[in-house]
């Protein structure tokens, strides 16, 4: 429950102190004095926006502190455990806010610094505040399958959900996008299989391109060479060659060898080997002869070779060297495509599950909403007739949505709908009732819902607004068995409510030139007996107002 709420510069409040209890808290005062100040104030210590408008005139700084206590089990406590707060379960809350007049807050949470939007986690966990006007979750539908499920006690169930659709959603679209690929591949199929079977056919080998271009260097030269060759053994063994003139030399000198002496032997000697060399040259020519001849290559072939991959290289964006690594690459992209039926059925027997594991659990939330969806009408219905709404009818709407609108939240639609006549067609809340019925509607429905929910204190902002007689006495009874599993606070203008309180505070203005605001527990019961005469007659207050104050107060004793 809330504690306490400390106030400092917020508005007309220059600095406040107000200690609340347990059970019905009612706050009233004359219009204008700045009840609706003390619910801004609590607020902005709850997380809601800050605006510059709320410090106070001639302060640089607003401040407002909200102590609470809360079971060890509470909501609050979860959200700052995965928010990653240190906090033991069974800690007091202290929740604090500053806010300059420049329009910058900084929030706290037990004087450590937080963001506002964990500041405003905790506070939506703790308290629920009901305005006037404050009608907005339950006038649009869109808001209505989630109190239905917090209501029906579904929140797992549900958050459980969330996560098979999106889990289901992500399967579908990893399958879609299987699809797409295997379209594109079987598109280039065709073309895959041609090129792996060129290059099958051409058949590439690893340095290949540099034995060719060997080759094909010297099969460029083979006819000079050859023609040289030729000419060069015609030479040496041609009439008059140099041999011959050797032999004829090596003759001459043997005739001669006892006239010319020792140096004959020499010359001899020098001329034999010479025809030695000139042998040996011969048989070089000839044995190049037969190799360049019985060589099996011919120019054109290596060079059309030398061609056909270098072709295939460029038109594959690699080198000759890389065409073997391509080869094996488109390959295996043609046995991807051809892998593709069993990966698109393994992907679609995947987001099957899926979607089937979503759906039964779908099912399942539907069927315990249809259950609680008839006993929140019962229970709504049974809050009307005191309300003097017994003619009514209350209905929670439940249809399955079309497949494809299916969704986190399930597959229902969930709509709150009302007749206010007998026979009467039900239709939308907000299309349906005037405003007193409005205001009565919806503290019924506010009575059964915020028996599940997890805020332990529940503020109403003038939501008896526009009645009075027994209706008001009726809205206090309820606000007063309310009271009993939670505190309620209710800001308001009716005696018959007001009387129902526990416990009892009046907000008044004072001042003319520096105004302020101010609360005051009333804690005789003379001073509420005199509040609420004032509250049945005006500023003049009479002996008939405070004679019907007694009754009010006696009956809700």
């Amino acid at each position: 429950m809330l504690s306490a709420l400390t106030i400092h510069n917020v508005v007309l409040i220059e600095k406040l102190e107000i200690d609340f209890q347990r059970g019905l808290c009612a706050l009233t005062g004359e219009t204008g004095a700045g009840k609706s100040i003390l619910l801004d104030s609590l607020g902005l210590a709850l997380g809601a926006r800050a605006e510059s408008r709320l410090v106070r005139k001639g302060a640089d700084k607003a401040s407002v502190t909200a102590s609470y206590e809360i079971a060890p089990t509470h909501k609050a406590y979860k959200i700052l455990q995965e928010a990653e707060f240190d906090i033991d379960a069974g800690e007091a809350l202290i929740l604090r806010r500053t806010l300059g007049s420049d329009g910058k807050s900084k929030a706290y949470i037990n004087d450590v610094p937080i963001s506002a939007n964990l500041l405003r986690q905790v506070g939506d966990s703790l308290v629920e505040i009901h305005g006037q006007f404050d009608t907005h979750s339950l006038l649009n539908p869109i808001h209505h399958i989630g109190l239905l499920d917090e209501y029906a006690g579904l929140d797992e169930k549900v958050h459980t959900l969330s996560q098979y659709f999106k889990a289901w959603r992500s399967a579908e679209k990893a399958l879609q996008s299987a699809e797409e690929n295997a379209q594109k591949l079987r598109e280039e199929e065709e073309y895959l299989r041609h090129v792996v079977e060129e290059l099958h056919k051409l058949a590439p080998q690893q340095g290949e391109e540099e034995e060719l271009s060997k080759l094909k260097l010297s099969l460029q030269n083979r006819d000079q060479v050859l023609e040289a060759l030729n000419a060069a053994h015609g030479y040496l063994t041609a009439e008059g060659s140099a041999d011959a003139m050797i032999q004829k030399a090596y003759r001459v000198i043997g005739r001669a060898e006892d006239k010319i002496g020792e140096k004959s032997a020499e010359i001899m000697e020098a001329m034999d080997r010479a025809s030695a060399e000139l042998d040996a040259a011969r048989s070089i020519i000839d044995g190049m002869f037969m190799d360049m001849e019985d060589q099996p290559y011919r120019f054109e072939d290596v060079d059309d070779r030398l061609y056909a991959l270098r072709s295939a290289a460029r038109k594959h964006e690699c080198t000759v060297e890389g065409l073997g690594d391509k080869l094996t690459e488109l390959e295996q992209r043609l046995e991807t495509i051809e892998a593709q039926d069993d990966i698109l059925s393994a992907l679609s027997i995947e987001a099957n599950k899926a979607a089937q594991k979503y759906e039964e659990l779908a099912l399942d939330i539907s069927d315990v909403r249809a259950e609680y969806a008839a006993k929140l009408d019962q229970a709504v219905m049974k809050e009307l007739v005191p309300l003097k709404l017994e003619k009514a009818r209350f209905v929670t709407a439940l249809n399955e949505k079309p497949r494809e609108n299916w969704g986190e939240q399930g597959i229902d639609d969930v709509a709150f709908l009302i007749a206010t006549n007998p026979g009467a067609e039900a239709g939308p809340l907000s299309k349906i009732a005037s405003g007193g019925e409005m205001a009565r509607f919806m503290l019924a429905l506010k009575v059964v819902l915020a028996q599940v929910g997890s805020a332990g204190t529940l503020i109403f902002d003038e939501v008896d607004t526009g009645i009075g007689g027994a209706v008001a006495d009726a809205v206090g009874e309820r606000l007063a068995m309310l009271a009993k599993t939670h505190q309620v606070m209710v800001v308001t203008h009716s005696p018959q409510v007001a009387a129902r309180g526990n416990h009892h505070w009046i907000v008044h203005k004072s001042g003319e030139d520096d105004v302020r605001t101010s609360i005051t527990p009333l804690k005789s019961d003379q001073e509420r007996r005199e509040e609420i005469a004032r509250m049945l007659s005006g500023a003049e207050i009479t002996i008939e107002a405070r004679a019907a104050a007694d009754k009010l107060l006696e009956k809700a004793a």
